[in-house]
């Protein structure tokens, strides 16, 4: 095996899921169009070179991104806070006023509008998956090219690039950010931003809902930076942010070779083998302990749903290999309302059609929404017992 970051054979496999779906945010209109739906293997190999994480057997021919997706997370109050702090940070940080922006992987082009709107900016986004007139209010100035980026699309110059959620969908990483600085060229000026998951979250949370997969590359702090250093770019800034799910980097691009910058979150590769080592370890009791919690109030016919129906709801399912023991499936956005979950087939349902089966007790997929779940069901007037997902 080639690592896909540093191009090194030093390869040790540590996770496996047998059958997992080969997409996690498909809408999905019956339930036996989900039950059938597609599986893969995933196997996590860490590269004992450079860190880098990613899935052994990934086969990208198996994915299809159309406007069938449902990623968006834009219907949280909670997450779209976090969106608005983030652009306002970054307009004023990088001056983006009157500027050109490019988005790669712009979902449905909640983060470029508001990128548009704070600066007066101009903006491209790409994205498959992209639907037109989806997002109400768009900015005038925001343009969608209904692709994946790639080569063909290098002609496009802007003065700042971002690319949020999405480096972790690409299995030839290096390729990928070598592509982006070829499409900068001389223009050194240019500032790029990169939002992915955080590999050493998952791992020190034993968080194996988030890995699933769509998902074939996984990053911690020090293999982003160094994918990027390798690439052609100097970084400038690497934070956690969302409460430690999520990294983001900051580069501009570079004539020659630099040294990498000596960042605080920056991990050596031994702490991150380390990490990959505690969850290998841990992880199956950690999993039977959420399976004899979930069986326990299942006995005692406790009426049990969880809240989150994309990929950390499908990987939750698919791995406890949970069927009766979930009655229902929440998720706060309208178009997944009716829909089923690929793989196990339950049922996704909008917060209001709890009023009808009452759940004694919410899982929720991402503790982040805790506060906003509680509220929604409290304005419902309904006071079921909540189970964040943490590692303990």
């Amino acid at each position: 095996m080639t690592c896909p970051s540093c191009g090194q054979h030093n390869i040790k496999t540590f996770y496996t899921v047998e059958k997992a779906p080969v997409h996690s945010v498909l809408v999905l209109k019956s339930y036996e169009q989900a039950v059938a739906f597609p599986r893969r293997n995933i196997e996590l190999g860490f590269c004992t070179d450079c860190g880098f994480i990613f899935n052994t057997v990934f086969d990208p021919s198996v994915l299809t991104y159309s406007e069938e997706c449902e990623e968006t997370q834009g219907y949280s109050n909670t997450f779209n806070a976090f969106h608005q702090e983030l652009a306002a940070d970054l307009v004023k940080r990088h001056d983006l006023h009157g500027k050109n922006i490019i988005e790669i992987g712009c979902g449905k082009g909640e983060f470029l509008n508001l990128l548009c709107d704070l600066g007066n900016n101009h903006g491209v986004g790409f994205d498959p998956a992209y639907v037109p007139g989806r997002l109400e209010n768009m900015n005038s100035n925001a343009s969608f090219v209904q692709d994946y980026y790639s080569e063909k699309y290098s002609d496009y110059k802007a003065d700042f690039i971002c690319c949020k959620m999405t480096l972790e969908h690409i299995p030839n990483v290096f390729e990928f950010v070598s592509l982006v600085r070829r499409s900068i060229g001389d223009a050194l000026d240019t500032t790029v931003m990169f939002q992915v998951p955080n590999a050493r979250r998952i791992l020190q949370d034993l968080a194996f809902w988030d890995i699933y997969y769509e998902h074939c590359s996984y990053f911690s702090a020090g293999s982003l930076a160094r994918l990027f250093t390798r690439a052609g770019f100097e970084v400038l800034r690497l934070q956690n942010v969302y409460d430690n799910q999520y990294l983001i980097i900051e580069a501009r691009p570079v004539q020659e070779n630099v040294a990498m910058a000596p960042f605080e979150a920056i991990e050596s590769v031994d702490e991150l083998a380390s990490d990959a080592d505690f969850f290998e370890e841990k992880l199956l009791s950690f999993i039977k302990e959420w399976k004899k919690k979930i069986k326990a109030l299942h006995e005692n016919n406790k009426k049990i749903v969880i809240w989150g129906g994309g990929s950390k709801g499908v990987a939750f399912l698919i791995t406890l290999q949970l069927l009766d023991e979930i009655g229902r499936v929440i998720d706060i956005n309208p178009h997944k309302d009716g829909t089923f979950m690929a793989g196990s087939g339950h049922l996704v349902v909008t917060p209001e059609k709890l009023l009808d089966y009452k759940p004694d007790t919410v899982i929720i997929m991402n503790p982040l929404y805790e506060e906003e779940i509680r509220s929604k069901l409290l304005s419902l007037g309904l006071h079921p017992t909540l189970l964040p997902l943490v590692a303990q």
